[in-house]
């Protein structure tokens, strides 16, 4: 029997959940994110703002231009963090079978419901209304990438300026001729690079993609263009992954005005190092390499990384490696837009002497200690003298 898959994606979530908190915003165009002099972006947007050609990700500086009378809301992640979760539990109640993806998005597997997917479906929309006031949208096929897909033709196809509350369905064995007549870019895979490829082929649709024998995708593109002419078909048997492993945690900023000073940037390093490292010991994860990444006043991004010896959760190590790699990477007086550092390579921490300090199971354990007075006091209730 075919799967029964639903996407159920929360319409424009963000600014659904300023509008619980403040009514006045329904109805106008408004946007949750930084403030265009502060090199703010578009986090969410409602409906009224989209009709005005604002979308997630512009420069709120771009958004304002749009639309003169924008109102630009700060975000409040813990307010949407809360509601994600109620959503969540929500759907939980329908099928253990849960993968979430984002904050306002996840999949469910409901093939051993003996309802049919679209009254699952319609129902979890009605609920999530009723309960929770927040609207959602809903994409139904046989697997994950036509159901998500679905749900973008979906709610695409909703009525500009209102929240869609969309619910489309694509019956089995009707995959291929749903996707054929959609544009290359909707298809999980395909980036910039990879549609430019494709239309210098001559090939713009899902569906011209699918009439390309795949030995000659693979030919042009690897494994990536096999993966490609399956996913043009309609073909995809991944599972519901109902765990997600964590790859890399990392943390970044962009400056009001450009840097610089290289103190500046050493403080800003470290400052964003100590929020890394202590999501790490949050999770009880370490990471093997430690990666920085820099942009420049043109824009140009440049990431570089090093493999550490062991695994470390520790915020002087993690430091010490990002702090010379910025110094390989960027000439001293540069000026830099953006700065950032991670680490990767993640799993269980250690047990044991590292190169770099004597004692490490004790140092882990005063930097728990110091993370949970923070925890409870706020950053500025003990800090790290300088050298």
């Amino acid at each position: 029997m075919p799967r029964k898959i639903i996407h159920l994606d929360l319409d424009a979530f963000f600014c659904a959940v300023e509008e619980l908190q403040d009514s006045s915003l329904r109805g106008k165009a408004f946007a949750v994110g930084g403030k265009p002099e502060e090199r703010g972006v578009v986090a969410s947007c409602s409906y009224a703002a989209r009709a005005r050609g604002i979308r997630s990700a512009m420069p709120m500086g771009r958004a304002k231009a749009l639309c003169p009378e924008l109102l630009i809301v700060p975000a409040k992640h813990h307010l949407y963090s809360e509601a994600s979760k109620k959503v969540m539990a929500l759907l939980k109640e329908v099928t253990p079978l849960l993968e979430q993806i984002s904050v306002d998005e996840a999949f469910l597997d409901v093939s051993d419901l003996p309802e049919a997917a679209q009254v699952i479906g319609k129902r979890l929309q009605a609920q999530i209304r009723s309960e929770l006031q927040l609207s959602s949208s809903v994409g139904i096929a046989t697997n994950k990438l036509v159901a998500k897909i679905a749900n973008d033709v979906g709610k695409k196809a909703a009525q500009r300026g209102i929240s869609p509350f969309a619910l489309t369905i694509v019956p089995a064995g009707q995959e291929a001729n749903f996707l054929s007549p959609l544009p290359v870019e909707m298809l999980w895979g395909v980036g910039p690079k990879t549609a430019q490829k494709l239309a210098e082929s001559g090939i713009y649709t899902i569906g011209e993609i699918a009439k390309v024998p795949e030995t000659e995708m693979a030919r042009r593109f690897g494994k990536h263009g096999r993966d490609l002419s399956r996913h043009a078909r309609g073909i995809d048997t991944r599972p519901i992954m109902t765990e997600r492993e964590t790859k890399s945690i990392s943390q970044e900023t962009t400056f009001l005005n450009d840097i610089s000073n290289d103190r500046k940037l050493e403080e800003t390093l470290r400052a964003l190092t100590r929020k890394v490292a202590r999501r790490l010991r949050a999770s009880d994860l370490a990471g093997r390499t430690v990666k920085i990444k820099l942009r420049w006043s043109d824009f140009t991004t440049l990431t570089r990384q090093k493999t550490l010896g062991t695994m470390s959760d520790n915020e002087d190590e993690i430091f010490e490696t990002a702090l010379a790699l910025m110094k390989k990477l960027r000439p001293s007086g540069k000026a830099v837009r953006l700065i950032g550092v991670g680490v990767s390579g993640l799993g269980p921490p250690l047990r044991q002497l590292s190169l770099w300090e004597e004692g490490t199971e004790k140092s882990r354990e005063l930097e728990k200690v110091l993370d949970n007075l923070h925890e409870r006091f706020g950053k500025n209730v003990i800090q790290r003298g300088k050298k």
